[in-house]
Formats: structure tokens, C-alpha cells, sequence
């Protein structure tokens, strides 16, 4: 976490193969409260299509989505209420 952001919070998720970082995130997407923002850093190209699509179930907003090599790079913010609840 970054002290000029104090409701970041960052997942590293490198070297994680999928389902991993898709369940990961979602997890701590859950843990979150409203208007909190959680950055996911992962390596599985999978991941690319599973992290959006998993915002969307959740009901989060998907602020960024990056590429940088083989490093991907999601920051969201999460939902007052999420669908699940």
C-alpha cells in the first residue's frame, strides 16, 4: 500500500497460473469495502479475460487493465454491494 493512497491495496499474484488469480482477486475483492481500490499484478495470460470478467460478476469497476511484457497490471474499485451478497 501506498501512503498517498491509503484505500490501495495490492495483490501480487506473479507466478500464479489460473484458476489462482481469478480466485484470489475475487477474495479479496469480497474483503474489501466500498470505494476501496485493489491493484492485482499477475503473470497469467488467462488473466486477461478472467479478471475483467470477474469484476463484472462482482460488480467492482475496472478502472485499468495494462500489459508490460509478461506482467499484467488490473487496478478496480469495489462495489458498495456487490452482486453476491
Amino acid at each position: 500500500m501506498r501512503d498517498d493512497e491509503p484505500d490501495r491495496v495490492e495483490l501480487d499474484l506473479t507466478g500464479l497460473k489460473c484458476p489462482l488469480p481469478v480466485l484470489r482477486t475475487r477474495k479479496a475483492l469480497r474483503a474489501l469495502g466500498a470505494g476501496r481500490v485493489l491493484v492485482v499484478i499477475c503473470t497469467d495470460p488467462m488473466a486477461m479475460i478472467d479478471i475483467p470478467n470477474l469484476a463484472r460478476e462482482e460488480g467492482a469497476r475496472l478502472d485499468s487493465a495494462e500489459r508490460d511484457g509478461d506482467r499484467l497490471c488490473f487496478r478496480m474499485t469495489a462495489s458498495a454491494k456487490p452482486p453476491h451478497s
